[in-house]
């Protein structure tokens, strides 16, 4: 399960796969990988077997290779924060129905005035096409608020099945997609950890867990049934390393490095899950 978090969640979970690797605990093994947001390209690139680090350090140097949140060493867009926090205080208001909440804020995304395209972060993937390995990728209708799941079967592309769950609401414009348009599948869940139910051991790599509420991540892991979860989210040398602003394209590589350093450190917890 990979989670969000912008282009520091991006690399620092490249960085964690790639620093479990070399503790001999190859997360691509896994017989479903969900990814969620900036997890979706992680979880594309573990998926199809894509070099990590060469995909963070051409990303890094703004040249092709793994997509980012949103174009690499580019410029990003000038965000107007107050649709935002507007949107974000919604998918947290007790008094709304999750779905309501979540088309609330699809009619904010759908409205969002100069919303930055983010279809090159998919299109820059080095592997194109839907891998033979279970691959789910997360993203919510921004029309309906429906929770969408794209998957091999589902006729999206995997580049705009991508897209679509970067898509952070008001900040990227929706990604369409068979006629309608879909937004980040973070507005569902940071992790949708619940999508693992049935497995036998489940892995979640949560980027922004110091900044979410815990209440969804328990009720979530609490539908699993009891499997061994191994829960990593950064530690405090990754967290000093993002700052308050995870889309900044300086963090490729830092983010990276620092989740190639924590692997160590979590590669003991993850085994005892990983190899139950």
């Amino acid at each position: 399960m990979l989670g969000g978090g912008g282009i520091a969640g991006i690399a620092w979970e490249a960085g964690i796969v790639a620093g479990l690797r070399e503790a001999g605990l190859d997360l691509g093994e896994a017989g479903l990988v969900v990814g969620t947001s900036a997890g979706s390209v992680v979880g594309a690139l573990v998926a199809t077997g894509a070099d990590l680090e060469s995909a963070v350090a051409a990303e890094a140097d703004g040249t092709t290779g793994a997509g980012g949140t949103g174009a690499g060493t580019a410029a990003r867009p000038a965000v107007d924060m107050e649709p935002v926090m507007a949107a974000f205080g919604l998918l947290y208001d007790p008094s709304l129905e999750p779905r309501e909440a979540r088309r609330r804020i699809g009619e904010l995304a759908l409205a969002a005035e100069g919303a930055a395209r983010i279809e090159s972060v998919g299109e820059r993937l080095p592997v194109q096409e839907w891998p033979d390995r279970r691959l789910l990728i997360t993203a919510v209708d921004a029309g309906t608020g429906e929770f969408t799941v794209w998957d091999r079967g589902s006729g999206a592309p995997l580049a705009a099945a991508v897209a679509s769950s970067c898509a952070v609401p008001c900040v990227f414009a929706p990604v369409e997609i068979g006629g309608r348009r879909y937004m980040d599948g973070g507005v569902r869940s940071a992790t949708n950890a619940d999508l693992a139910a049935g497995s036998s051991a489940v892995v979640v790599l949560e980027p922004l867990a110091h900044f979410t509420p815990r209440t969804r991540y328990r009720d979530e892991v609490a539908e699993l049934g009891g499997v061994p979860v191994a829960h990593v989210a950064p530690d405090e040398a990754a967290v000093a390393v993002f700052g308050a602003d995870v889309l900044d394209p300086g963090l490729w590589k830092p983010a990276f490095e620092a989740g190639l350093a924590q692997a160590a450190a979590v590669a003991g917890e993850v085994a005892r899950v990983w190899r139950a």
